[in-house]
């Protein structure tokens, strides 16, 4: 136990005694493992973050969109307004709703804004009412189109967040808008569509106004929103049916859970990428350390002729070696898991993520430096021990 406590005591003095040197052989393992733990932690929390979303929206969402028109070869396929309340009849659907983006609209807040929103457009989508309660968004401020606006064919329009934003619209403001020069009442601002990131720049109107004011022949939808809280993937599949009656090419679906699918096929994918390439950094962090603990051993042969010449043996000098090896393996692996965690809570922080971080992962990537460690110090370890007294004052 008394050789053990003077072997430790002697390689923590070599170790503390370079500290500069210490450290440049630590840092091989601290940047792998904290290249390995930050991009699998940000991945993950990126990945959670994705979940919470859809968990926001409901994973009970369907999203069916126009394939083709029935019964023509137009260039703007079409879901026949019919097929709306056949897919709203199907047993597990409690919410549908209808959209139609129109084209060569220009929106204005104000005239003199003309030339810049000729060259960047706001969408304009003409929806059904229930649209709000069938994605589960809320309104920011005052009202979605009701059934009085599209009996009367009010123009009043509700707008996107982001758009409000743009306008620099206040809460409950009595303002108007101008589609290709119509004025429209603003009567409400829809909060962010996290499935449809353009709603939250676009303007809603009615189908009512949509066939009066744009020529629009059938109040016919491209897109149709179903929200069916149980059987989804056997409604989604049902659904092209329904709107073709059996004919092919009415309507192609897709179910928010399948898109987190594939993207967690791709996350795993890039996981393993990344520990690739972190442990291909460990692998050169453990050639460097065996490259400086061998130019370390020629640096401290007087003191390794001196302990060999007062008896001690070469299992000692290369079990010194060895712990100095593990020492850096441990503080090096520690360390890059802090630092790869610390950068996960940042990015996170950044981003708002909600921070996901496996602590048996630290644990495991640490271990590894360890391992790394511990084998780039065999060969230095043992080039240190093979060294006689009498070789030792020729290299010192």
């Amino acid at each position: 136990m008394r050789r053990f406590r003077e072997l430790v005591g002697v390689a923590l003095a070599g170790l503390t005694a370079r500290k500069i040197r210490t450290f440049l052989i630590m840092l091989g393992p601290i940047l792998g493992v904290a290249a390995i733990v930050s991009a699998i932690g940000i991945n993950e929390s990126s990945k959670g973050d994705l979940k919470a979303k859809l968990r926001e929206l409901g994973t009970d969402l369907i999203v069916a969109n126009a394939q083709d028109q029935i019964g023509g070869f137009g260039s703007n396929p079409r879901i026949p307004e019919e097929a709306t309340a056949r897919v709203a009849r199907l047993p597990d659907v409690v919410s549908v709703s209808a959209t139609l983006q129109l084209s060569n609209i220009v929106t204005l807040p104000f005239a003199e804004a003309s030339d810049y929103y000729r060259a960047f457009p706001v969408p304009v989508i003409a929806t059904t009412l229930e649209l709000p309660a069938t994605l589960e968004v809320p309104l920011v401020s005052g009202r979605f189109l009701n059934d009085y606006d599209e009996s009367s064919g009010a123009r009043v329009a509700v707008i996107g967040k982001d758009l409000a934003n743009e306008y620099g619209y206040m809460a409950n403001e009595p303002r108007s808008i101008e589609l290709n020069g119509i004025s429209y009442g603003v009567v409400g601002v829809l909060d962010y569509v996290l499935l449809e990131p353009s709603m939250d720049s676009a303007v809603f109107i009615t189908f009512a106004n949509a066939v009066e004011d744009w020529d629009i022949e059938e109040p016919d939808p491209s897109r149709l929103y179903i929200r069916a809280p149980t059987n989804t993937k056997y409604v989604a599949e049902e659904i092209p049916t329904v709107v073709s009656l059996g004919g092919p090419d009415g309507a192609n679906t897709s179910v928010p859970t399948d898109l987190l699918d594939a993207q967690s096929q791709v996350d795993e994918n890039l996981n393993n990428l990344t520990k690739m390439m972190g442990g291909l950094a460990l692998v050169v962090g453990g050639v460097g350390i065996a490259n400086v603990m061998s130019i370390s051993v020629i640096q401290r042969s007087s003191e390794i002729g001196i302990r060999r010449a007062l008896g001690h043996s070469r299992g000692t000098i290369a079990l010194q070696f060895l712990f100095e090896a593990l020492v850096v393996g441990v503080l090096g692996g520690i360390l890059g898991a802090g630092t790869g965690a610390g950068v996960v809570w940042l990015v996170s922080e950044m981003r708002g993520y909600t921070m996901i971080l496996s602590v048996s992962g630290l644990f495991r990537w640490a271990l590894v430096s360890v391992a790394v460690a511990v084998v780039a110090g065999l060969y230095p370890s043992n080039k240190a021990a093979r060294l006689e007294p009498l070789e030792t004052l020729r290299l010192g």
